[in-house]
C-alpha cells in the first residue's frame, strides 16, 4: 500500500507479527489514537521478526491480508508492507527512520507495541537512538504492573525514560498464540477477532497444524 505523503502532525506505527491480528491489537491502536490525538495509525506486519528465532511464523502475504481486512472499516487505520517486503530481519529503528524520512523530521512519531516486548527493549537494535526519534507506547492490560520497566529503560538511556509511556488497554488478554491454538484444536475463535479475519483463516486453512 502506498503511503500518503500529506503532512501529518502525529502518526502512530504499530508493529507486530499479527499472526493473526485480533481485537486486542485493534483496541490498543484505537485507544492510542484517541488518547494521544494521532492523525493516523499505520499497522506494519513484520517480515522476519528478529525476536522470533526458531519459531514458525505464517507467510507475510497472509498476515498482511488479514491485517488489511481487520482495519478496512476504520478510516484512521492503514497498513504498510514495508517490513513484510524485506528479505532481511525487520528492526524498529530502521522502520522509524523510514517514516521520519518520508514525512520529515518534524513528525511526532509514536511506536505502539505490547508491554512485554518493551520489557526487552535493551535487546532491540540501537534502543537509545530509537527513543530519541520517537515515543514508545507500551500497551498493557489493567492490573499488569511493569515494576521492571524503569530499570530496563535506565539501562538504555536514563534521560529518555519519559519517552516510554505505559497505556492500560481493556481486552489485552487476547493473544495471537491463543487464537492459533484454538484453531488447531477445532475451538471457536468468534468474537476474538474481526469476522473478516476469522473467515480468511478458515478459507486458507491457516493454523490447522499449529
Amino acid at each position: 500500500m502506498e503511503l500518503s505523503k500529506e503532512s501529518k502532525e502525529k502518526i502512530g506505527i504499530m508493529g507486530g507479527t499479527f499472526d493473526p491480528i485480533h481485537f486486542g491489537h485493534l483496541v490498543t491502536a484505537e485507544e492510542a489514537r484517541v488518547k494521544f490525538g494521532m492523525d493516523e495509525i499505520i499497522f506494519i506486519p513484520a517480515g522476519i521478526p528478529p525476536h522470533k528465532n526458531g519459531e514458525t511464523v505464517t507467510e507475510p502475504e497472509y498476515r498482511c491480508r488479514m491485517t488489511s481486512l481487520a482495519v478496512s472499516d476504520n478510516d484512521y487505520f492503514s497498513v504498510s508492507q514495508l517490513e513484510a517486503e524485506k528479505e532481511s530481519k525487520s528492526y524498529t529503528i530502521e522502520t522509524v527512520e523510514y517514516f521520519l524520512k518520508e514525512y520529515g523530521p518534524e513528525l511526532d512519531l509514536f511506536f505502539i507495541t505490547g508491554a512485554d516486548a518493551v520489557l526487552e527493549i535493551d535487546t532491540w537494535k540501537k534502543p537509545g537512538a530509537l527513543l530519541k526519534k520517537c515515543t514508545v507506547i507500551a500497551a498493557t492490560r489493567p492490573g499488569y504492573h511493569l515494576n521492571l520497566l524503569d530499570s530496563v529503560i535506565d539501562k538504555v538511556a536514563f534521560e529518555l525514560r519519559n519517552k516510554v509511556i505505559c497505556m492500560e488497554v481493556p481486552g489485552m488478554a487476547i493473544s495471537s498464540t491463543m487464537i492459533r491454538m484454538r484453531v488447531s484444536e477445532g475451538k471457536s475463535i468468534k468474537y476474538l477477532l474481526p469476522e473478516k479475519v476469522e473467515n480468511y483463516i478458515y478459507e486458507n486453512n491457516l493454523y490447522i497444524d499449529s
